[in-house]
């Protein structure tokens, strides 16, 4: 029996995505694409996963599109309305991923290009091994470098002129830079890696789930908003809206009595 090119895990609440074509380097085909986009899209409030932990098997995380798959396909023949379903059908994995309430962490080892480097982006946190390397590489075959959510969200990360430095040159990101930059939380180990996104997640889930899911709305909303009045509107909003649960109740009863909270999601 074939595996599948996207294990799923759910370890409680923490969803473990392993993107299994180590053999391509994770590369996206098909497959691969429609497999991530239908789990990120698939996500709501009620899924059983509240934190999601993004990673590839073997020795990297996602070397971009399969270029040998789609030459083999079509030949690049392929016309303006069919090329720009494929392309939707990339996009909205990130665009599923921003939008889902569940916070996401990317465990990025060896090589994050074109695609990888925009799924490693669209997650909330990223970490990455000493090996890790991120390009985007689609200015190095003839495209555009500004791709699938890339030149949206590196320039807000890192600044306009480091993302201009790496997207006119296509040029590899290591760990290290990355670390500096602030583009990376930690770097480390593999087995370190996957040991602090389990804590990570771990902590997340101390927070009642309408909480964490307001959370990460606010910071990606944040990030475009029009003025510091804005942001503070929507966190007052949000302030408001959670102490409207009785989750809000029993984690405030859980902190006076020094005990695990028990949360139910309402």
């Amino acid at each position: 029996m074939t595996a599948p090119v996207l294990q799923i895990e759910e370890r409680g609440a923490v969803a473990w995505l392993t993107m299994n074509r180590p053999e391509r380097l994770n590369a996206l085909d098909p497959a691969l694409t429609d497999a991530l986009r239908h789990y990120f899209e698939g996500l709501n409030a009620r899924s059983s996963a509240r934190v999601v932990v993004l990673q590839g098997a073997g020795r990297a995380f996602c070397a971009g599109l399969d270029i040998k798959d789609t030459t083999a396909q079509d030949g690049g023949t392929r016309g303006v309305e069919e090329m720009l379903e494929k392309q939707k059908s990339i996009r909205d994995i990130m665009l599923a991923m921003r939008r889902c309430p569940q916070p996401i962490i990317s465990v990025v080892q060896g090589a994050a290009s074109g695609g990888g480097f925009a799924l490693a982006l669209a997650s909330d946190i990223r970490l990455a091994t000493p090996d890790a390397r991120m390009n985007a590489a689609f200015i190095r075959i003839g495209l555009s470098a500004c791709d699938v959510g890339v030149s949206y969200f590196l320039p807000r990360m890192v600044g306009s002129s480091v993302a201009a430095e790496y997207l006119l040159t296509g040029r590899f990101m290591e760990a290290q830079r990355a670390y500096g930059l602030g583009l990376v939380s930690r770097v480390a180990p593999l087995a370190d890696l996957q040991a602090d996104a389990q804590s990570l997640a771990e902590d997340m889930l101390r927070a009642t789930p309408v909480a964490l899911r307001l959370t990460k709305d606010a910071l990606g909303l944040a990030i475009d908003a029009p003025s510091m009045e804005a942001v503070i509107a929507l966190e007052d909003r949000n302030q408001v809206l959670c102490t409207q649960t009785g989750d809000f109740r029993e984690g405030m009863n859980a902190f006076l009595e020094k005990r695990a909270p028990r949360y139910t999601g309402r």
